[in-house]
């Protein structure tokens, strides 16, 4: 015979699942449409610390330093907040974070955080970020979705047992970008689709040409290519288009 639970604990536990709002990266190639994308969400409000939104109708804010945006996102994040928004963006991460590492540099009195002792200086711009995604996490619990956006490169991947390769990751310093990925429900990587076509140039050589690199596609989930992951039972792949994601956003 089990053991008796207190009502108050017994008050508290909660069955099936759960409609909340979303924790979403969306990371990809220069130029494909990342911010129109995210200007698609629910009510966006953009938290831009680069100019690109300027283009499109959107609200914005534009921190004037790294105060100025705590100072938003905590208003986000209070139960007293009382705006008309329901997605928060924060465009980008790769510039929110070079914002970060200058404070920390400043602050410590540094010329780089290179000049820190064994990486502490990337190590205390990682957490800062952290603090970060913390008071996200309190927008999301205030009932809006958060979509954070960011650039790619190409990060040489070394899994154990396995010979290395190239694959996009967002371009973060890796202690900021597995925050950031832990962090998310969803991780998206947006690219174009291309193949590659082999072309023979004779005495038995030949050579890889990429071909198409027109139609954009949303990957969702990981392969040796890119970082994706999801919790919305999205495909593999998609097309970068919003009014399809959202057909699985509404699901959830």
């Amino acid at each position: 015979m089990g053991r008796k639970m207190s009502s108050g604990f017994l008050s508290r536990i909660t069955t099936g699942k759960r409609k909340r709002p979303r924790l979403t990266t969306l990371y990809g190639v220069h130029g494909i449409g990342k911010t129109t994308w995210a200007s698609k969400w629910p009510k966006p409000l953009f938290i831009t610390w680069e100019d690109g939104c300027a283009d499109l109708d959107v609200a914005a804010f534009q921190p004037r330093d790294l105060a100025d945006g705590w100072g938003i996102l905590a208003e986000l994040g209070s139960p007293e907040f009382d705006g008309d928004y329901s997605t928060v963006v924060i465009d980008s991460a790769d510039w929110l974070e070079a914002e970060i590492q200058r404070n920390v540099v400043e602050r410590r009195g540094k010329k780089s955080l290179d000049d820190f002792d064994f990486g502490k200086g990337y190590h205390e711009a990682a957490e800062v970020f952290n603090k970060l995604l913390r008071m996200l996490g309190s927008v999301r619990d205030a009932g809006m979705h958060v979509v954070v956006l960011a650039h790619c490169e190409v990060k040489r991947h070394s899994p154990p047992g396995q010979d290395s390769y190239d694959r996009y990751a967002p371009k973060l310093h890796k202690e900021t970008s597995a925050m950031l990925q832990e962090w998310s429900d969803e991780v998206l990587f947006a690219g174009y689709e291309t193949f590659v076509r082999k072309e023979d140039l004779g005495f038995k050589k030949e050579r890889g040409v990429a071909v198409g690199g027109t139609n954009r596609v949303l990957h969702c989930q990981e392969s040796a290519g890119y970082l994706a992951k999801n919790r919305l039972g999205l495909p593999a792949k998609m097309s970068f288009d919003f009014a399809e994601y959202e057909t699985f956003l509404n699901q959830v």
